[in-house]
């Protein structure tokens, strides 16, 4: 058998004598692998990237930009998902298992990584500070052993390296770093990364948003919200671990005889009782300071515009003759006269009309403002009136005199009839700005700094002098290393240089 045949064979007896790798290691060395998660990263920025471009069914408007579209791209996105991309399965699949990846590869990669902090390589060879990538032969006399190593040591304290120095017989080994630290950023935009996913994911899974009208005087444990099914849209209704009371709302106008509408207003303020098992709580919500309780965000959304009063104030005229009393109530409220007659502030109509024998508005707008009030007589007698701003004669089917007092409306401010509060209950959103945060400072930190990393030998010859051998190289930042690298070398050799920071 001739020798290229026998060296055939034996190569053909190892490959069949090489170890086969089980499915499950295949499978964990894909799902470890950094290219597999570089191509799972841009198939999920892809997926958020369609997110942004096609509306979202929770978006306000849905119904038209869905009427738009051609029963062809209503079909195909649709089937896609792509009107709800966020909840569905293969963005799921796509967040977990670059999640995975993260956290696998880390495992993979991080040993290597701590070497450079736990085992420092602080010897070295001739022939390896001459494979760096910087490299310098210095050649040093007229000085003992120990002043070169100090020269040494001096210059590479002088750019901002940490020195460690190794002395052997004739042979020292100096070794200067700075930023091995650098060398774990990559794992802390790693957790970063995660911690935000599972901002993301608590959001999606678990988030509420809702509304909630308030009315004073009015209390719930309830919000409402939206289901969407393409163009199809439902109402759901998410209940609160605690119960709502809306004790005032008030509305602060630019001019206060304009409307109610937005232009004309600068704030709106709802004032509210929280009720739990921790007791009451009372709280302010207004345009630009929300309230955050329990986990659930409470801000200013919207308000019926329907006009009315958040207090009265009424001019009691006494039919017997004497002075015109008056008396200020606030909404849902009462006043008592010295006489033991007693007014209560019932309901408020910014534009009365009788519509088939009952009291009811014209319009929103303050057009013939009237107040129901509820008068009780001391001797117990009880009847509801209507107080006008306008007057009206005293045979009036509506706001004729009533237990010896004629009632007119004097004046009143103007409020909505409902603030409509949206309520959210985010449980992602402190981890996900967290990690967002804890992101942009690893990431500065990976890319701003660098592990930079530079070895001396000095040999001293039998002539009496000393060859300095320096290498170094980094991991990233080369032009800074550079220039400190030629700052310490001219150091060593004695040049005069600016020495920075």
């Amino acid at each position: 058998m001739s020798a290229v045949q026998e060296a055939r064979k034996e190569i053909a007896v190892s490959i069949e004598r090489k170890p086969r790798v089980s499915v499950i290691n295949r499978l964990m060395n894909q799902l470890s692998s950094v290219r597999f998660g570089v191509t799972l990263l841009v198939l999920l920025a892809v997926a958020c990237m369609t997110g942004m471009l096609i509306m979202q069914q929770s978006v306000q408007g849905f119904d038209k930009y869905y009427a738009e579209l051609t029963p062809a791209q209503r079909l195909v996105y649709g089937n896609l998902g792509f009107f709800d991309i966020y909840h569905t399965w293969y963005f799921n699949v796509l967040l977990m298992t670059l999640s995975l990846n993260i956290v696998l590869s880390s495992i993979d990669h991080f040993p290597r990584a701590w070497k450079f902090i736990s085992q420092k390589k602080l010897d070295a060879t001739r022939a390896y500070l001459l494979s760096q990538k910087l490299n310098n032969t210095i050649n040093l006399e007229g000085e003992s052993h120990e002043a070169v190593v100090e020269r040494i040591g001096n210059a590479c304290h002088q750019v901002g390296w940490r020195v460690r120095v190794a002395l052997k017989d004739r042979r020292a080994v100096i070794f200067a770093e700075r930023g091995a630290w650098n060398r774990l950023g990559a794992y802390g935009v790693h957790v970063a990364l995660l911690v935000v996913f599972l901002g993301f994911f608590m959001t999606a899974q678990y988030g509420q948003t809702g509304q909630m009208s308030l009315t004073p005087g009015m209390s719930s444990s309830e919000i409402t919200g939206l289901a969407f099914h393409l163009d199809q849209i439902s109402e759901t209704t998410m209940r609160l671990p605690f119960t709502v009371e809306c004790t005032d709302v008030q509305q602060k106008l630019i001019n206060k005889d304009g409307s109610l509408s937005a232009m004309n207003t600068m704030d709106w303020l709802t004032r509210i009782r929280i009720t739990d098992e921790t007791g009451s709580h009372d709280a302010l919500i207004h345009l630009n300071a929300p309230l955050d309780y329990r986990g659930y965000r409470f801000f200013q959304s919207s308000f019926n515009s329907t006009g009315n009063a958040r207090t009265i104030t009424l001019e009691l005229n006494p039919q017997q003759g004497g002075e015109p009393i008056e008396v200020t109530i606030p909404r849902n409220g009462s006043a008592k006269l010295t006489d033991g007659t007693e007014i209560e502030y019932l309901n408020f109509l910014p534009d009365f009309t009788l519509q088939g024998g009952q009291a009811d508005t014209a319009s929103d707008e303050y057009n013939n403002p009237a107040a129901r009030i509820g008068i009780t007589l001391p001797d117990g007698q009880a009847k509801a009136v209507y107080a006008f701003a306008a007057d009206v004669p005293d045979n009036a089917p509506v706001g004729a005199p009533f237990g010896g007092y004629k009632f007119k409306l004097k004046s009143f401010e103007k409020a909505a009839t409902a603030h409509i509060l949206s309520v959210q209950h985010d449980p992602g959103r402190i981890p996900f700005y967290a990690g967002s945060a804890f992101l942009i400072l690893t990431l500065c930190s990976v890319f701003f700094f660098s592990h930079q990393r530079v070895w001396a030998i000095v040999e001293e010859k039998e002539t009496g002098t000393f060859e300095v051998v320096v290498g170094g190289d980094t991991n990233r930042g080369r032009l800074n290393f550079e220039d400190r690298f030629k700052r310490m070398t001219s150091s060593i050799i004695g040049q005069t240089v600016k020495v920075q920071s």
